[in-house]
């Protein structure tokens, strides 16, 4: 039979650490936490938050690329994600940016309302201000596992944030805390504390490392195991792969899968559960036709726009790039936990509206739209992009180009919220230790075209026109680019085209739903339809993609579901009281 649990979480990253940390908050509680990497604890650049691109291509990688796909000019964009306790949470960009309310009430479920939700996020945080920083204190919390505090600016982000401002984006500090502000720019609080990253490993070791926990690492998921019952099929087993060998653990309440968006669902079809044709396919039985399994694939697309200086001493690029100073700031890390590698090289942060710009453009004017919502679906509540800033060169590895012979860049980032284009995860395999097939479906729809070109459009007006810029760019890096010099929306369709990246925002394929939602693969209780017994828990589950970073809704939807399965086995404990009474 196995060993027996309580509750089996398959997959240890930013969600799943959570709803086992919480879970196991009631020590009669047995937890399982099934980690397909290694333990983070002698990851170096995990905890050294500078180290974060040294964790992908290699074990600590999924190494998971798409297929090519034509609105991008057919390339293949590689898809990073971490695979170690922890997952990605050890080697994202350390960014809390809950986004707006709007973005939660517009999924209709009950229970996870903006409201509740942004409760939920702020649960899981300890934050820690600083004397500079003006914080909006009852959007934060003070108890929580995750330790996060305010990111200091080196010069060109101080630039950079008056160019904002001159450009009609004004400051509000915690504006990315609050949800509140969709024009504005602002500082983003970081999962970093002393000079070194926190993450959701931390919810399960470290101060809260219990005995009711095991954690099994090295072990692949390959399928859930279901038994008859009176109710129907119940989770109760687990098949994974060790180095040893086949074994099955059993979990005598629930089974919660929280193995990210590109995972979770292949664990649910290898289950056979997901679309009936999918799983013939590949020779699977089917225990449940979920259509929605795969499909709705989600995520935020980017684009850099690197810019040269030839002012010394605005940005950081002189740390790591010039003469024999990565070693001197290596060694300042080891040593005080200080300095370059102790943060990550992000600088300052704004939201935009575009409706104005984009008011005469011919697509914009005659797109279908709801009362009081643009053609992408947004309330005037809801920014239709961000902009973010580095305050050096440097980003995923295909940006090589680096200012060594003491040169200077820094970039600015647009990155298109809500999103037209659905892409989708579909089995390559029954094997578990294939990666899946992942077609982001980037820019499909002409719409995200129009909005993306015109957010590059906007930030590079901030860049070459901002009062705090103007005067100090000298040009594009690396320098045989010429994108300082476009002014015409039109002119930034090619360079989107060639150079639009993911930004790790996956989500959506195995997306909560009402039961009259053919598609839903989730009720809102994060419940798979037609079986009892099995929930899933991470950033998969989201309806539609909100408008921010990941990081925090994948935290609040493990302090949802731990929340969730203690209501689900309390009432249940109660009602088993009350019929003993009668």
């Amino acid at each position: 039979m196995g060993d027996s649990y309580d509750y089996i979480i398959c997959g240890g990253g930013t969600s799943g650490c959570v709803v086992a940390g919480r879970l196991a908050e009631n020590p009669h509680m047995r937890i399982l936490v099934i980690e397909a990497g290694q333990h983070n604890k002698d990851l170096e650049n995990v905890h050294m938050v500078g180290g974060w691109s040294n964790n992908f291509d290699s074990e600590t990688d999924w190494n998971i690329v798409t297929s090519p796909m034509p609105g991008v000019n057919n390339r293949q964009v590689k898809l990073s994600r971490g695979r170690f306790l922890g997952g990605s949470s050890g080697c994202n960009g350390t960014l809390c940016i809950r986004g707006s309310k709007q973005d939660y009430n517009d999924w209709g479920l009950d229970g996870w309302s903006g409201n509740e939700f942004f409760r939920h996020m702020q649960k899981a945080e300890t934050f820690h201000t600083k004397p500079w920083f003006k914080a909006a204190d009852r959007y934060h919390g003070k108890s929580g596992p995750l330790h996060v505090e305010p990111h200091d600016l080196a010069p060109i982000s101080e630039r950079i944030i008056d160019s904002f401002v001159s450009q009609g984006l004004p400051l509000d500090h915690d504006m990315f805390t609050t949800g509140e502000t969709p024009h504005g720019c602002g500082h983003v609080p970081r999962t970093v504390k002393n000079g070194i990253r926190t993450t959701s490993g931390d919810f399960i070791t470290n101060a809260y490392h219990r005995s009711n926990v095991t954690i099994m690492t090295d072990t692949t998921v390959d399928r859930i195991l279901f038994k008859d019952t009176p109710s129907g099929l119940k989770a109760d087993g687990v098949v994974v792969l060790t180095a040893s060998g086949q074994r099955i653990v059993r979990a005598d309440k629930e089974i919660i899968i929280s193995s990210g968006a590109y995972c979770s669902p292949t664990i649910l079809m290898r289950s056979g559960i997901g679309p009936a044709d999918e799983l013939r396919r590949n020779g699977i039985r089917c225990v449940v036709d979920l259509p929605g399994v795969g499909q709705n694939l989600l995520d935020h697309l980017i684009v850099f726009m690197f810019y040269e200086t030839e002012k010394p001493g605005l940005t950081t690029d002189h740390l790591v790039y010039h003469n024999d100073n990565f070693e001197k700031t290596y060694a300042l890390w080891k040593s005080k936990k200080q300095g370059f590698l102790s943060t990550f090289p992000f600088g300052c942060f704004a939201f935009a509206r575009l409706d104005e710009r984009l008011k005469d453009e011919p697509l914009w004017k005659n797109a279908p739209r709801q009362p009081g919502r643009d053609p992408m679906g947004l309330t005037p509540q809801q920014p239709n992009v961000e902009f973010f800033t580095t305050e050096c060169y440097g980003g995923p590895k295909q940006y090589d180009q680096f200012p060594i012979d003491h040169k200077h860049a820094f970039s600015i980032i647009a990155e298109l919220f809500s999103p037209k284009s659905r892409g989708s995860v579909t089995l390559k395999s029954k094997d578990p230790l294939d990666n899946p097939v992942v077609d982001c479906n980037y820019l499909s729809d002409p719409l995200d075209v129009l909005v993306l070109t015109e957010a590059c459009r906007f930030a590079n007006e901030i860049i070459t026109k901002g009062s705090g810029t103007k005067d100090i760019v000298k040009g594009s890096w690396p320098p045989n680019l010429t994108h300082h010099t476009y002014t015409k929306r039109e002119e930034w369709i090619p360079y989107v085209k060639e150079h639009a990246t993911t930004c790790y925002h996956a989500a959506g394929t195995c997306a909560m739903g009402q039961d009259s939602d053919p598609r839903a693969v989730l009720d809102n209780q994060l419940r798979v339809r037609g079986v009892t017994g099995l929930r899933v828990a991470d950033c998969s589950v989201m309806p539609t993609l909100h408008g921010g970073h990941t990081q925090m809704p994948a935290y609040g939807i493990g302090e949802k579901c731990a929340d969730l399965i203690k209501q689900t086995w309390t009432s249940s404990q109660v009602g088993a009281v009350a019929v003993a009474k009668l």
